[in-house]
């Protein structure tokens, strides 16, 4: 099935950007998924939809990937999910605007693993930096680029 607009997937649970998120495909006119183990609130909007999947580790990211297809855009912190998204030919973002691309998803997922091994050998804490308004920012532009150059190539 081919569609004129790029679909966007959310990997909902944790994601601080779902509101800016749906504002940018309601602009584009794109469907919105958000795919989480737990309750949403539901949207009246048809163009927004809600999957709720299993509670095991992996059942949302594993959702994501059998269901996106190329040029669709998907937002993720999850950097394995990032990568498995990448070779897909999704266009990947971070909820801070970030773009994991074949460029740089290498990089993602070695520094993702360093960080893992100093965080269990106790070398660093576990703190992430908090979400900031410059974040949400740079995620509303940077989501907003990235649909139109999908919507670019759906059309070429």
């Amino acid at each position: 099935m081919t569609h004129t607009h790029p679909h966007i997937f959310i990997d909902a649970d944790a994601c601080p950007v779902k509101d800016e998120a749906t504002r940018v495909a309601e602009r584009h006119e794109c469907v919105i998924t958000f795919v989480s183990n737990g309750g949403l609130r539901p949207s009246r909007n048809p163009m927004v939809r809600h999957v709720v999947v299993t509670k095991s580790a992996d059942a949302a990211d594993d959702w994501i990937v059998e269901n996106a297809g190329e040029n669709d855009v998907a937002v993720t912190a999850d950097v394995p999910l990032a990568a498995r998204l990448v070779e897909k030919g999704l266009h990947v973002l971070g909820p801070t605007g970030r773009p994991f691309t074949p460029e740089s998803i290498g990089m993602a997922v070695a520094m993702r693993d360093l960080k893992q091994h100093l965080r269990e050998s106790g070398e660093i804490k576990g703190y992430n930096p908090g979400f900031t308004p410059k974040d949400r920012s740079a995620f509303l532009q940077a989501l907003d680029q990235t649909v139109r150059r999908a919507k670019r190539n759906v059309s070429a």
